[in-house]
C-alpha cells in the first residue's frame, strides 16, 4: 500500500508532540497491514467530510484519510485533534 501525504498533513504532523509522532509511526505500520484493524478504530466520516475516513492515534489525535479507487493508494489529508473535523 502506498501512502501519499498532503501538504496539510505534513504541516500538521510537524506540530504534533514527539510522543504522538512516535505512536503515529507505529500505527502507520499496522495501518499498512490492515487499515481496519480494531485497534485503529477506523471509521467513515459524515457531513462535510463524507467519503473520508479517520483512524485514532490515541484518545485525542486522529488521522483523516481516503482510499483511491483501486484501494492501493491512500491519501493522508490531515492529523490532529477533533478540531480537524
Amino acid at each position: 500500500m502506498e501512502i501519499i501525504y498532503s501538504p496539510q498533513f505534513l504541516k500538521s504532523y510537524q506540530r504534533l508532540p514527539k510522543r504522538v509522532k512516535q505512536k503515529a509511526e507505529r500505527l502507520e505500520k499496522q495501518f499498512r497491514t490492515n487499515p481496519f484493524t480494531a485497534s485503529l478504530r477506523t471509521h467513515r466520516l459524515k457531513g462535510r467530510l463524507k467519503g473520508l475516513y479517520s483512524f485514532s492515534i490515541n484518545y485525542y489525535y486522529r488521522i483523516i484519510f481516503e482510499f483511491d479507487e483501486s484501494g492501493e493508494v491512500v491519501y493522508f489529508h490531515d492529523v490532529g485533534t477533533h478540531d480537524i473535523y
